[in-house]
């Protein structure tokens, strides 16, 4: 299949390419959200094609990704046909659903002609998709191989806009818990991080550290997480969303108790035969669920029956 979609998550997207079709990437100059092309920090293989919005309009094209509500009108007016209607359309949903229950409704809601595809069980039990046809595919990784050391006493923090999604992505919480530790992400460097590594680097030096800390309130799945397990670190993290499926018993510690998080970093900093056990079961747990052969076949399904039903519809 020729697939288009925007890169708008580089590990999601990373893992997404390097199934076997090519994949149409928008591309401006400047490279800005709606046209940020092939990634500078991670690896893509070659049928990750940029395309320009000329070259769009010109594409064959058998299934379009959607990930953002404007994507719609956007591939409308790059591709000169409407996801959907004139093309097969899938909307991949990424993040957790904010505000009240009750109106929690998604934006591709009351869209038969769609297929929404969430990315944990937990966001497709908090949205309301009306009779839009819904499905879960699970994250999948490009597999790091195991790379941990743990040569440094220290917590690893993987939080992307860490100081614009304070509580969200529980920023705050992480000086009290009184551990050493070293941040990672898009913007760290405005909280004294490391700021966008590549994501060679980035995997190389998250193993060097003793454990990977998670404490994030009120976001999907991370990611950061699943590569911090392939890695082979132990993991301590909130039991909020999706986390308690993910990170099983003996991979790390899950607790929404402060003390408890507290008492479980330092016993890992401590004591690194126990940290190291700890990461070889997280490893083991992430490799037989986040699998990149499962997600890469979870999708094939899902795009060979979003073209089925356009051919119906």
């Amino acid at each position: 299949m020729r697939i288009f979609l925007w890169h708008v998550h580089g590990s999601w997207t990373t893992s997404f390419v390097h199934g076997g079709h090519e994949y149409l990437i928008p591309v401006l100059p400047g490279r800005g959200p709606d046209g940020r092309g092939r990634a500078e920090t991670y690896t893509w293989p070659a049928s990750a094609v940029e395309v320009t919005p000329e070259e769009a309009r010109e594409a064959e094209v058998d299934v379009v990704i959607l990930q953002r509500p404007h994507e719609e009108e956007l591939a409308a007016r790059w591709l000169g046909r409407r996801p959907g209607r004139d093309l097969p359309a899938v909307y991949v949903e990424h993040n957790a659903p904010q505000g009240r229950i009750n109106e929690m409704r998604h934006p591709a809601a009351g869209r038969p002609e769609l297929t929404l595809v969430h990315v944990t069980h937990f966001n497709a039990l908090f949205w309301d998709a009306g009779d839009t046809p819904a499905r879960v595919v699970e994250h999948g990784i490009v597999d790091p191989g195991y790379r941990y050391t743990g040569e440094l006493p220290r917590a690893a923090v993987a939080i992307n806009e860490a100081r614009r999604r304070w509580r969200v992505t529980g920023t705050d919480l992480i000086s009290r818990l009184e551990v050493p530790f070293d941040l990672f992400g898009i913007d760290a460097g405005t909280l004294g991080g490391i700021e966008n590594p590549p994501q060679e680097v980035l995997h190389r030096e998250m193993a060097r550290r003793r454990v990977y800390l998670h404490p994030v309130r009120w976001t999907s799945l991370g990611l950061s997480l699943l590569e911090a397990m392939h890695l082979g670190m132990p993991v301590v993290a909130l039991s909020t969303t999706e986390v308690p499926e993910a990170v099983p018993p003996g991979a790390g510690v899950v607790t929404n108790r402060m003390d408890d998080l507290r008492s479980a970093l330092r016993r890992y900093l401590e004591d690194p035969d126990a940290a190291r056990a700890a990461g070889r079961a997280a490893r083991e747990a992430a490799l037989e669920r986040y699998g990149l052969a499962r997600f890469l076949a979870d999708w094939d399904r899902v795009l060979e029956e979003a073209v089925s039903r356009r051919k119906v519809i």
